[in-house]
């Protein structure tokens, strides 16, 4: 992994932050993108850190581009980023149901489109995003994650087959349900009853 330096949305926290930290201490670069770094800032010379709100999709494109500009060598995209709602889809309101999707879906389409040329055009890269058990099978209570969710696992199978022949890598990861900061404003935690 030496060598490698990845981009890492939603590196602050949760998933993202375990996942930035794993790759520091195996000697990886990693280009942090998070809308706030406070809570999470390694002292490590291989750790940048790019402040980006995702909901702000039109910042998206020209922040990739600068990131892109200063670090051309960056051949790695790992997707984290997101938060958690979850009620019947009559409780949102519509201003509510574009934000989540916007963060949690939209913006990893284009935080992707803006590096996947750079990807081709080097012929290397690997791109994973996080998924979710909810990316194959609905749930109650989950009508806006499990949109989201499935959309992004769609999405990682089509870009997979559109740069296969450009030897970019592309992988979905869809864990169960895990103890993160994800679930502080939830009703529920991993682990509380016997189905989790």
């Amino acid at each position: 992994m030496k060598g490698r330096h990845i981009l890492v949305s939603g590196s602050s926290s949760g998933i993202g932050r375990a996942t930035t930290e794993l790759l520091l201490s195996s000697g990886v670069k990693v280009t942090g993108i998070a809308r706030n770094h406070e809570q999470f800032q390694p002292n490590d010379e291989n750790y940048n850190t790019v402040t980006l709100n995702l909901g702000d999709l039109n910042n998206i494109t020209n922040t990739i581009t600068e990131i892109m500009t200063s670090s051309p060598d960056i051949n790695g995209l790992v997707n984290c980023a997101g938060f958690g709602k979850f009620g019947s889809l009559e409780n949102f309101s519509s201003e509510q149901i574009q934000t989540y999707i916007n963060v949690n879906l939209i913006s990893h389409l284009i935080v992707t489109r803006s590096l996947i040329s750079h990807f081709k055009s080097s012929e290397v890269g690997d791109i994973i995003f996080l998924g979710s058990e909810a990316a194959l099978k609905g749930s109650q209570m989950g009508s806006l994650y499990c949109t989201v969710k499935f959309g992004i696992r769609g999405f990682a199978q089509s870009i997979r087959q559109e740069s296969a022949d450009k030897n970019i890598r592309v992988t979905i990861i869809n864990p169960g349900m895990v103890r993160t900061e994800f679930f502080n404003n939830l009703k529920f935690r991993p682990g509380d009853d016997d189905k989790n």
